[in-house]
């Protein structure tokens, strides 16, 4: 458990969040609020078809309508990876020759007003030679005879495995269960959806663009390698960005059509999606099919899994991550937190018609929890004993960590059975089991479920490369400077979409300096004022950033007591940098005073001054760089009606390890957050397409987002094993929230269906699709149908 901080402001430290007092007063930033002189809106026509091509396209005579033809500087989007068996495909800023998914841009026209603009669009004349769709993935793997990509000769964009010791210890099993799993598509849903806004700064010669971006370092890095520009002619500013959830970590064909408008038209131009574009052409991600075997002893020891895994990639692998990193995941990270020494897996990406898939909040592990967790409880209902019974006796113990699994993941410390029993006496479980006896007044039936993961996160380079992604993030760089005033400026390149960066990375200062919060400021989100950073993603930033910042202001104690040491005469070993001032025998000094010696008054400062001056640019990399592993349990009540399919959250915990917390209530923020998009992904969202490859969830209509009704009163507890190879014990943990809830949920309403014998095996758990399993195992579906069970 976690214990009180001594620092009322440093590391551990409940601090409210610096940067709340704007956004809480209307005082955000983001591009939308954006306005410069003789800017022009842009907006971009949609293919109204899933596959075809172009035979031709009419536009009226305005200098600003455009189609692919239109954009010779502009190169198409082509991401590279190192993975066998990778196709790489190239992706035009505008449609080029083809159309592969509803939505996709095919022509822009740019007005003083976005409408205006729009009322451009409806004059263009697109004509199409409309092809057969490639719409279900796992029958465009078995048949080939349609294909996105006709250059191919199948529908894959790779193929991915992995076996390690499988055969030997499946053939030990005496108990073998096998599940067909199957999570929807959805979309990403940020408050804020893509936007970008660019022109030319005549007197650097060069581009500036605005973009509600996570990674505005790497997105600089594609506008210049894809506009023919030399980085040092771009620069990228993300102002205050209103969600992500690595949608923003990429490069997006709209961006690359802003930043070229810019460039050719010397003048500022601004595209801002709208919530129709994001749920039609943004980015579609989790679409996970899985046929998995679990492979058991007569207790339910687990002793081998084998898996195929299938994932509907859409039509386009993104730049810079491409769509090997979906597979990658799924390989790496299906086995969890168990301890088991036989693995076989195939990872498919197939190419579809559909928008191409991006990484998502958890990438590829809230499908690979929902199998491996669904799999355990499958084989407890095998063997007879309770889920959360054989669950534990899988768990890698505390007295084995450090400990490398089955696919060679280095989990670095941690307690997950004790995780486990905490959510379970959280849940007060012996009281649902001995309330589950006694048949509900209204016939609902009560379930518990649990769902235990660990989240890689703060992967360095060895991981990446293992990626085979073409651009390796290696070490994170932050600048410390000591300001005139005696206040801290601390600038790194990770960016916040609501992390509350600006915060924790103060703590981090005042940790090492003790400046007192107010008077520390973070700069971030600027290319031409921040280092280099490779950005905000997988859970990083925290991990990587803070062991920068913390290293560039140990760089800066050396040169602080030095001069404080020569003002007040005294022997340097006799001084000491003690609660933000330079303390000596008889006399203390502070930094306002120790910064004026250096910017007003170079006279008094000694002889062998350290010319590095009051700032430090340091870069950092954990000495074991393949990732911190955080955890959690997560523990579900539901009451599911039969007779209405409908499933209602009754109680929900969370015991979460994520190493040492820099801010308690940020972690707690960062955990609900996640945790509500998890009931989104197992209760609500999906992205449904038609036979003719098009979406059916064009509004908030149609798909729908879990809001403050929806959300149960979720409870969290903390557990804190800092982690042996990272600054401060740090673990991330921005991504784990989301993990977890599908497969928590889904257990405990197997749990509740089980007098049934039915048995759901796919997301989201709409009442529709519980009615349908609860027909198909014959059972009653009535408000009697739970009555004696």
């Amino acid at each position: 458990m976690t214990s009180p901080p001594t620092d009322p402001q440093g590391i551990g430290a409940r601090v409210l969040r610096k940067e709340d007092a704007r956004f809480l007063h209307g005082r955000g930033a983001y591009v939308s609020d954006l306005v410069l002189p003789g800017q022009r809106e842009v907006a971009f026509l949609r293919s109204p078809i899933a596959h075809g091509r172009i035979l031709g396209a009419r536009k009226p005579a305005d200098r600003f309508v455009f189609v692919r033809d239109d954009m010779a500087e502009a190169l198409p989007i082509l991401g590279m990876s190192g993975l066998p068996t990778y196709r790489p495909v190239a992706q035009h800023p505008l449609a080029h020759e083809k159309v592969r998914f509803v939505g996709e841009a095919v022509a822009m026209a740019c007005a003083p007003t976005r409408a205006e603009a729009e009322d451009l669009l409806e004059r263009i004349e697109v004509d199409y030679e409309e092809l057969p769709p490639v719409v279900d993935a796992l029958r465009a793997k078995r048949d080939p005879s349609v294909r996105p990509h006709e250059e191919w000769d199948d529908n894959l964009f790779l193929s991915l495995g992995l076996e390690s010791g499988f055969e030997e210890n499946a053939r030990k099993a005496s108990v073998v269960v096998e599940r067909e799993l199957t999570l929807s598509r959805q979309a990403m849903v940020p408050l804020e959806g893509k936007a970008v806004l660019a022109t030319w700064d005549q007197r650097a010669d060069g581009l500036v663009v605005y973009a509600s971006s996570q990674a505005p370092h790497l997105l600089r890095i594609g506008i210049a390698k894809f506009l023919g520009l030399d980085q040092r002619r771009v620069r990228v500013v993300a102002p205050d960005v209103g969600g992500a959830f690595g949608y923003k970590y990429n490069l997006h064909p709209e961006e690359l059509c802003v930043a070229w408008l810019a460039m050719k038209f010397r003048a500022p131009f601004r595209y801002v999606e709208d919530r129709r574009e994001h749920l039609i052409a943004g980015a579609n991600t989790r679409q996970h099919h899985y046929k998995i075997t679990g492979y058991a002893d007569a207790r339910g020891k687990l002793l081998a899994i084998d898996a195929e895994v299938t994932v509907d990639g859409g039509a386009y692998s993104n730049w810079h991550q491409t769509i090997g990193l979906e597979p990658g995941q799924i390989v790496g990270n299906l086995p969890g937190p168990y301890d088991f020494h036989g693995y076989r897996v195939r990872a498919d990406c197939v190419a579809t018609n559909k928008p191409g898939f991006l990484p998502y909040r958890g990438v590829a592990r809230t499908g690979v929890c929902f199998a491996m967790e669904t799999t355990i409880d499958a084989l407890a209902r095998a063997v007879g004993r309770e889920p959360w019974e054989v669950r534990r006796e899988n768990l890698v113990p505390a007295a084995a960590m450090p400990y490398e699994n089955v696919a060679k993941k280095l989990f670095d410390s941690g307690d997950y059975p004790k995780s486990l029993d905490m959510a379970r006496e959280a849940i007060r479980f012996d009281d649902w089991r001995a309330r589950q006896r006694t048949a509900e007044p209204d016939g609902r039936l009560i379930g518990i479920g649990f769902a235990t993961y660990c989240e890689q996160s703060a992967h360095g380079m060895s991981v990446f490369k293992a990626w085979g992604m073409e651009f390796i993030p290696g070490y994170e760089q932050a600048m410390v400077r000591v300001t005139p005033e005696g206040a801290i400026e601390v600038r790194a390149g990770v960016h916040s979409h609501g992390q509350g960066m600006e915060t924790t990375l103060a703590q981090v200062a005042h940790t090492v300096l003790g400046v007192d919060l107010a008077d520390i400021r973070v700069v971030l989100g600027d290319t031409a004022e921040t280092p280099f950073s490779t950005g905000t993603y997988a859970s990083r930033s925290i991990v990587m950033a803070s062991g920068a910042v913390a290293d560039a202001c140990r760089t800066l104690v050396p040169r602080l007591v030095t001069i404080g040491a020569h003002l007040m005469q005294a022997a340097t070993g006799t001084v000491r940098l003690e609660q933000g001032r330079v303390v000596g025998p008889q006399a203390s000094l502070s930094l306002r005073e120790i910064a004026e010696a250096w910017y007003c008054r170079p006279d008094r400062l000694p002889p062998d001054v350290d010319v590095g001056g009051l700032e430090a640019t340091v870069a950092h990399r954990p000495q074991v760089d393949t990732g911190a592993f955080s955890y959690a349990t997560h523990a579900a009540v539901v009451a599911v009606d039969p007779g209405l399919g409908s499933i209602e959250i009754l109680d929900y915990a969370i015991v979460e390890d994520c190493g040492t917390l820099v801010n308690p209530m940020i972690v707690d923020g960062q955990t609900l957050g996640g945790a509500a998009q998890g009931i989104g992904t197992a209760l609500y969202e999906e992205s449904p397409y038609d036979p003719n490859g098009q979406p059916l969830a064009a509004t908030f209509a149609d798909y729908v987002v879990p809001g403050p009704v929806e959300i149960p009163d979720i409870r969290i507890a903390h557990m804190e094993t800092p982690s042996p190879y990272t600054a401060f014990g740090i673990k991330g943990m921005g991504e784990g929230g989301a993990i977890a809830p599908p497969a928590a949920l889904c257990n405990a309403v197997n749990d509740a269906l089980r007098p049934l014998g039915v048995e759901i095996t796919e997301t989201p758990m709409s009442p529709q699709r519980v009615l349908a399993a609860i027909l198909r195992a014959g059972a009653p579906a009535g408000r009697d149908a739970g009555a004696g069970s």
